[in-house]
């Protein structure tokens, strides 16, 4: 795996810890969204379409310090929107490495090479480049030609820069595991570890018909990870995660491993849903109810396989069940016969659609604070003296 010694040890250490310590939820990595803004706007995202009132806002470079402290997880990763339309970046990343953070800022790459040399290579650092698959795949994806070349431009000058260079790719029902195979390949010649999960179901992505069900999903990874035996590609994930991926674990989500603070505050339950809000870490723990949520606990999670919510889970799996973490990567991902049993459905709660409050609410306090602002504004000016020149 495309996983540095830093990241390992940081990691490793302090999940050891909590595991001595019989801590049951912890977070492992902050995610971290300074901002919704974006100079794409992909079919699969959830995360453009607000109004622009809310587009406009941003954390600042205190409140994501703040943040960092408070979850206290060893790894951050600065996503969005597109992070490097955010003018605190450069700070907010080197407030992370100071902190001796596992940090990882995701990007579309498009402006990668104007800012680049306001950031330092650093053991704890490393771009990921948004990647869906081949030119012909992410271009589709992402909604715009050429983003592709633009990226792999990128990767290139960053990883002569001393930078390290990771790929987070999302995939799609369509996709062909014999194309994700030879960009595999491809990643693997431009010497980058790759993140790979599937797409999910944002209930405010324009494009909802396109998302891979857990069925198609296991089938897709069983048929690309065959085709890549033997091949040695990297990958920026634990490969009890993989495994999952395959169909070859039964995995509960730990959605409290990877928690997320946005615009609107942390939000509940997990980085995908935004059922709720709080204003401290502290709240979204201990006032989560963490049981109505993840797959046969709640219709939206039904489909879910995505890293965020099962990293974590598998990451828990390999302290628990060493020997089995050990079997898969020293024989590789299963690929042929049954499945994992899967957790029934059954008793799953039907979906409840609340997000568009959470918009309303938001936009409401962003929309009083500038009447506040303005009618102070125009109390002052009421409050001075007029002179002859006026």
């Amino acid at each position: 795996m495309s996983i540095s010694l830093t990241q390992t040890v940081q990691v490793g250490k302090y999940v050891v810890g909590k595991h001595l310590s019989g801590v049951k939820r912890y977070p492992l990595v902050l995610m971290l969204e300074p901002l919704f803004r974006c100079n794409l706007a992909c079919a699969g995202c959830g995360k453009i379409d607000y109004p622009d009132d809310i587009l406009n806002q941003r954390l600042s470079y205190e409140q994501c310090m703040e943040s960092i402290d408070e979850c206290g997880a060893p790894g951050v990763v600065i996503a969005g929107g597109e992070p490097l339309l955010h003018r605190d970046l450069p700070k907010i990343v080197q407030g992370a490495i100071d902190r001796k953070k596992v940090t990882i800022v995701c990007t579309n790459a498009l402006l990668l090479l104007k800012h680049i040399d306001k950031f330092k290579p650093s053991r704890f650092f490393s771009w990921s480049i948004h990647l869906d698959g081949d030119q012909a795949m992410h271009d589709k994806a992402v909604c715009q030609d050429g983003v592709f070349d633009k990226a792999v431009e990128a990767i290139k000058v960053a990883k002569a820069k001393g930078f390290r260079v990771q790929i987070n790719c999302t995939l799609f029902d369509g996709a062909e595991p014999t194309r994700m195979a030879a960009f595999m390949d491809q990643m693997k010649t431009l010497g980058v570890g790759v993140t790979l999960s599937p797409g999910y179901a944002y209930e405010r992505a324009p494009d909802q018909a396109h998302f891979l069900n857990r069925q198609k999903t296991k089938s897709f990874f069983r048929e690309m990870f065959a085709l890549g035996k033997g091949k040695k590609w990297e990958f920026t994930q634990s490969d009890l995660f993989l495994n999952f991926l395959a169909g070859n674990e039964t995995f509960a989500c730990t959605p409290w491993s990877m928690p997320a603070r946005t615009v609107f505050g942390w939000q509940k339950p997990c980085y995908l849903l935004g059922e709720g809000y709080v204003q401290t870490f502290k709240e979204l723990m201990e006032d989560t109810k963490w049981d109505d949520y993840g797959v046969g606990n709640y219709e939206k999670c039904a489909d879910c396989m995505v890293h965020c919510g099962f990293e974590g889970t598998a990451v828990k799996a390999t302290l628990s069940n060493p020997l089995r973490a050990a079997q898969v990567a020293m024989f590789g991902i299963k690929t042929e016969g049954a499945f994992a049993p899967e957790i029934s459905l059954a008793n799953q709660r039907p979906a409840q659609f609340v997000f568009s409050a959470h918009v309303e609410e938001k936009l409401e306090e962003i929309r009083s604070g500038k009447m506040n602002t303005l009618d102070i504004r125009k109390s002052k000016r009421r409050a001075q003296p007029v002179t002859a020149a006026e």
